[in-house]
């Protein structure tokens, strides 16, 4: 009787042991989800709280106009709702004395099709010459190197009604309608002839797709979920202005294409190749043409241009040295394998070589501003040595071909790399 009861005794010791183990492996388990969940959210620019997420992209900036630009911003998440979002934003720029904002709601139509219809009211600038693409992901980085050194702007005033649709697990599709009251914040002139705009409306509906043939998905909680991105990559976009439609002054077309291709090598090399191109007919103002991402400032030494590189930016092309209203850009990169230092410090060189073209019709309508064709083909190239010191590296560009400089520091881009991974 004793050597059972002993018995009971022990048995009941281990599974209190065993159940106090599976609590604080769960416990455990929990924590690393919980703490799983906010790195990812951080590294998305997002500060999570129980029912609002802070978007840090809003904290704090810098460029030529607005100086410093501060704010906060930020989305409801799922604790607030599955099935419905508010967004918005409101920041200040110290240089132009300046309030910007903007508020938005999306709906959930489709769980499964990952559908939402959003609407939004934004007051902003903008930098002219840049367009978008409705179906890219978000992407966050702790600064923007080319922000600092942006100076051409055009304030906005969009109200704005989109969809967005996975209209099947590798073909994401984006439609918008969009008015937009355009004020540039330089002093420029659209002259049509007979019609001269410095400030303009702009009725606009815009269709985008991304197709992702390669990439693999599974069906999660009803909800189609990337387990694998896959490359090539594709993206498509047109854009029709529409005259006196909603007040809009001008008729125009624009197609958009992306298209990146990423090659694992045996060696655990990386070679990417992306290709921009753009073409936009019909009276379209300078605000909604293309530049082709330059990011060096107009200053006499290497030294004085000392800046921050971009991810795609032309490092060595001054900022608004060119514009087209048709272009084409190639950017070819191949990362080398880490350099295996050490456990935590693996540096990494990077090869890059980029080519842009382009041209544009009748540019004596864009009137009070200066700037330059691409019809004869800029080429860069050059390395990158990153993670040399938190996360900062170094990058070195040189500027050769058609649009080689006379002055031979003109043409060279010395400048600080940072790449930061949480």
């Amino acid at each position: 009787m004793l050597k059972r009861c002993a018995l009971l005794f022990c048995i009941s010791i281990s599974l209190a042991q065993a159940q106090n183990s599976a609590l604080n492996f769960l416990e455990i388990e929990q924590d690393s989800i919980k703490k799983s969940f906010f790195l990812k959210q951080l590294g998305n620019g997002y500060l999570p709280t129980k029912y609002f997420d802070f978007d840090l992209r809003y904290l704090i900036k810098f460029n030529q106009y607005e100086g410093i630009r501060t704010g906060l911003g930020g989305i409801t998440n799922k604790n607030f709702s599955k099935n419905f979002r508010i967004n918005g934003y409101t920041v200040y720029g110290f240089r132009d004395d300046a309030y910007k904002y903007s508020v938005g709601g999306s709906f959930r139509l489709s769980k499964k099709r990952n559908t939402w219809l959003s609407l939004s009211y934004t007051d902003d600038l903008q930098e002219t010459g840049s367009s978008k693409f409705l179906t890219d992901t978000r992407f966050f980085q702790l600064f923007e190197p080319r922000l600092l050194n942006i100076d051409l702007f055009h304030r906005h005033i969009t109200q704005t009604v989109g969809v967005k649709h996975k209209l099947h697990p590798k073909l994401t599709t984006a439609a918008e309608i969009s008015v937009s009251n355009v004020d540039p914040t330089y002093s420029y002139i659209f002259n049509l002839g007979n019609d001269t705009f410095r400030e303009f409306e702009i009725s606009k509906g815009t269709f985008s797709m991304q197709w992702s043939p390669f990439s693999q998905f599974k069906l999660v909680d009803n909800q189609y979920e990337t387990i694998k991105d896959g490359y090539p990559k594709f993206t498509l976009q047109y854009t029709k202005s529409v005259k006196d439609v909603f007040n809009g002054d001008f008729n125009f077309n624009k197609i958009d294409f992306k298209g990146i291709h990423r090659h694992l090598h045996k060696n655990e090399n990386v070679s990417e190749l992306t290709v921009v191109a753009g073409i936009a007919r019909g009276d379209t103002p300078l605000t909604h043409l293309y530049h082709a991402y330059p990011n060096n400032i107009t200053k006499e030494t290497i030294l004085q241009r000392f800046s921050v590189a971009g991810i795609t930016s032309f490092e060595t092309m001054y900022f608004n040295e060119f514009f087209s209203d048709k272009f084409t850009t190639l950017q070819f990169k191949h990362f080398l394998k880490p350099f295996d230092i050490s456990e935590r410090y693996k540096p990494q060189m990077v090869l890059i070589s980029r080519f842009a073209i382009g041209d544009m019709n009748s540019p004596e309508r864009h009137q009070n501003v200066t700037f330059n064709s691409l019809k004869k083909g800029y080429t860069e190239s050059g390395f990158e040595l990153n993670k040399l010191l938190f996360g900062f590296g170094l990058s070195f560009t040189y500027r050769y071909g058609a649009y080689h400089l006379p002055n031979f520091e003109d043409n060279i881009a010395f400048k600080f790399t940072f790449n930061l991974t949480l």
